[in-house]
């Protein structure tokens, strides 16, 4: 008897917990939509930006989804359905306009990046990079951090980190299952996927193939600061910056998520008998490379080919899922799968960022905190600006993070004397690695799918990471990219 009362006196602290956060995040929505309007937002030359009331309205939204988000008081999918309900309730967006976000191309792309994972899964191919990758590794568990940290890495260079990591997603479920305590959550596998989520975004900062994100930037900077930069440059300067954040990132998990096992005791022997089992190569597995690596490359060759840029990457992506169907690679089973909880993760995340967006709300937020910075030192203008993005595109698409801010960043950092390079390129660098929410981007949401985390977890190892995402940033913008030649300051 004292144990059952015991069990539900704990469950009622833990309900209790829920509910405060639940009511935290219906106080700060009520508190902020029905407050008097807010003054306008002013640049250096005396624009005004003013908030409306339905920029306000997308605000509060944008509060209580965070909260929710961050303590998991209600799944993260049905939050993200909340988004929706609250912006067509309270008439801050049309609903038509609301929910067509949650079948926005990108979150359609996600999907088919899931289903990759899937395939990759069902026929076998996993666990053959698995058992490959392992070999070469060895026993050890933190050489096995840093292996599949390098794998990642290198495969972000030439794919984009979606895809990259919906490929090494199921590789990460096998190694834990080899790592021998079931689905049992464990500091290594806490470091294998949150490690993935992070270093995806370190490698997809590399070069123009990681992610949407650099040519967009490429395209306001040619517009703006009238500069081309050419293909191989952005990897240059990125390169150091980036693998030097996922050796630090090794490091990092190595100290915060020390795996409970150095080595993980017969892992080679294992995994010379588990190879064996494999048997030769199957027809399927042919099959999904064929269609996985097709879809690749011609995504990749859509970023130097122009004639190829009017097809949309989802499109080509959507019609390799299709094929899976097709082949009789996946079947109706595997569709039901799918994790959909985090589908309605990334369609509330694309609703809220529009919402952002199109209210004017975003744009009033990045002048109302970059004109603070309006007579700051250069260096500290240029960390402002990359906390912005950094901050924002936790909670937005890293594109649109990079399209509200860096137009007006470029416009402050000529009163400033600022070169707009060293604000473009931070501003990359920041926005490719949101370490705080799951929204921030598709392998942080395809990480949590493991159910090795939860959202708070999450959230607090993303903080520190970010502390050192912004001292990495400051010696990039201070010393590595000066002694590479990149000019900071108009002479």
């Amino acid at each position: 008897m004292s144990e059952g009362f015991g069990e539900s006196t704990g469950k009622a602290k833990i309900d209790l917990k829920r509910l405060c956060f639940t009511f935290l995040g219906v106080f700060l929505f009520i508190v902020v939509f029905y407050s008097p309007p807010w003054p306008d937002a002013i640049d250096p030359v005396g624009k005004h930006f003013p908030l409306s009331p339905e920029g306000k309205g997308a605000i509060a939204v944008f509060l209580l989804a965070g909260i929710w988000w961050v303590f998991e008081v209600i799944p993260i999918g049905v939050t993200s359905l909340a988004i929706g309900v609250l912006q067509a309730l309270f008439f801050i967006r049309p609903a038509k306009e609301a929910f067509n976000d949650f079948m926005d191309p990108a979150v359609l792309f996600i999907f088919s990046c899931l289903m990759i994972g899937l395939v990759f899964t069902k026929t076998g191919l996993t666990k053959r990079m698995a058992f490959k990758m392992l070999s070469l590794v060895g026993e050890k568990t933190t050489r096995i951090y840093l292996g599949i940290f390098i794998l990642i890495t290198i495969l972000t260079h030439f794919m984009a980190h979606t895809a990259v990591a919906a490929t090494i997603f199921p590789l990460l479920l096998s190694i834990n299952n080899l790592y021998g305590e079931g689905d049992k959550p464990t500091r290594f596998g806490k470091g294998l996927f949150i490690g993935m989520a992070y270093v995806c975004g370190a490698g997809s900062i590399i070069s123009l193939l990681g992610s949407a994100r650099a040519i967009v930037a490429l395209g306001f900077f040619k517009e703006m600061a009238g500069v081309d930069t050419p293909f191989y440059l952005l990897t240059y300067y990125m390169a150091p910056v980036g693998w030097l954040m996922v050796f630090l990132l090794w490091v990092f998990f190595v100290i915060f998520l020390k795996p409970e096992k150095k080595v993980i005791p017969g892992l080679k022997q294992r995994i010379v008998e588990l190879s064996a089992d494999l048997g030769p190569v199957s027809k399927k597995e042919i099959y999904s490379l064929l269609i996985i690596f097709g879809a690749i490359v011609f995504m990749s060759l859509q970023v130097t080919l122009p004639s190829l840029q009017k097809i949309d990457k989802t499109a080509i992506i959507l019609i390799a899922s299709v094929l899976f169907f097709a082949l009789k690679i996946l079947d109706i089973e595997d569709l039901e799968e799918l994790p959909w909880n985090i589908v309605l993760l990334f369609s509330g995340a694309m609703s809220i960022g529009f919402c952002l967006w199109k209210t004017g709300a975003a744009q009033w937020l990045a002048v109302h905190w970059l004109a603070m910075f309006k007579e700051a030192h250069w260096l500290l203008f240029v960390l402002s600006v990359a906390l912005f993005v950094m901050v924002l595109t936790n909670f937005i698409m890293n594109v649109a993070a990079i399209a509200i801010s860096l137009p007006v960043a470029l416009v402050i950092s000529g009163y400033l004397g600022v070169s707009p390079h060293v604000v473009m390129y931070s501003s990359l660098m920041t926005a490719g690695m949101p370490f705080i929410l799951l929204v921030g981007a598709a392998p942080n949401a395809i990480a949590y799918a493991s159910k090795q985390f939860t959202s708070g977890e999450f959230f607090k190892y993303g903080c520190i990471a970010s502390i050192m995402l912004m001292l990495v940033c400051a010696l990039a913008c201070y010393l590595i990219w000066p002694l590479l030649g990149m000019p900071v300051t108009l002479k």
